[in-house]
């Protein structure tokens, strides 16, 4: 899948693009039922909720072949090896499941994390997501600062113990504080990221985002692939291999139909 330029131009200005409806009903399909697999699992990748309930499961492509097809779809590895100008690993995958009620996520820089505690070089990787759930303004979408990538990494994030989800979720998490987002909101605006199901978006690993606590009944579960170029590996192995990469491989783009395929 080819970017035109415009969406090359909003990327590297924006920091990022949501591209609707790029994966078909029956793709979204074969993907919710491997989500429905992976959040029943026991092990230390799966975050829970107090009340028990799935969070986050991260290592999602090394944990079920579907998501491992899903890492190497062409409309995911094409894009993102055309802004990166460089072949990709995936350096963390994961499940996001935004449930009724549940954790809130602070404001971040996921390269704040890839930098600081996995040792990845320079911020050249791309946060990939794939929407299994209409993301609209009800069901806490995720809220990000507009060019705050051309910040760079943000000196001032710190890991906070306080944090709720501080044993589980947020415990490598580099929190950015209160009055650096205002400044940040200030000097360039504040977005929702929202489309329809099966939208992928695109964003630069530097961009401060964040998202709210979801008050409705309405599910919202992003699949996320984050990749790096593939010259820019971590250099450290503080955390497991479901949180940071250890297979540094190439992605080779699979046939475009390569989810349905997986359909049972």
């Amino acid at each position: 899948m080819k970017l035109s330029d415009s969406q090359r131009e909003t990327f590297h200005t924006k920091g990022w693009i949501v591209i609707p409806s790029v994966f078909a009903a029956d793709e979204v399909a074969v993907l919710n039922a491997a989500v429905e697999r992976v959040t029943h699992r026991d092990g230390p990748e799966v975050a829970r909720e107090p009340n028990g309930a799935p969070h986050v499961v991260y290592g999602m492509h090394l944990i079920d072949k579907r998501f491992a097809a899903l890492a190497h779809h062409p409309a995911i590895v094409e894009p993102a090896e055309e802004l990166l100008d460089s072949q990709i690993f995936v350096h963390q995958s994961r499940v996001n499941v935004k449930q009724t009620g549940g954790s809130i996520v602070k404001w971040h820089q996921d390269f704040g994390t890839y930098h600081r505690v996995d040792g990845l070089p320079d911020p050249r990787g791309i946060m990939v997501g794939v929407f299994l759930d209409e993301i609209n303004a009800c069901n806490a979408p995720v809220l990000a600062i507009p060019g705050s990538h051309r910040h760079g990494i943000v000196s001032e994030a710190f890991k906070d113990p306080t944090s709720e989800d501080f044993a589980t979720v947020s415990k490598y998490r580099y929190d950015i504080p209160a009055d650096t987002i205002a400044s940040l909101v200030e000097a360039h605006g504040l977005e929702s990221i929202m489309g329809p199901a099966g939208s992928l978006l695109l964003m630069d690993m530097t961009v401060v985002h964040g998202s709210s606590v979801n008050i409705t009944p309405l599910r919202r579960v992003i699949l996320y692939l984050n990749v790096s170029a593939v010259d820019n590996r971590g250099e450290t192995y503080e955390r497991p291999e479901y949180y940071a990469a250890r297979d540094f491989s190439p992605l080779i783009p699979a046939e475009a139909d390569c989810l349905r395929r997986l359909a049972s």
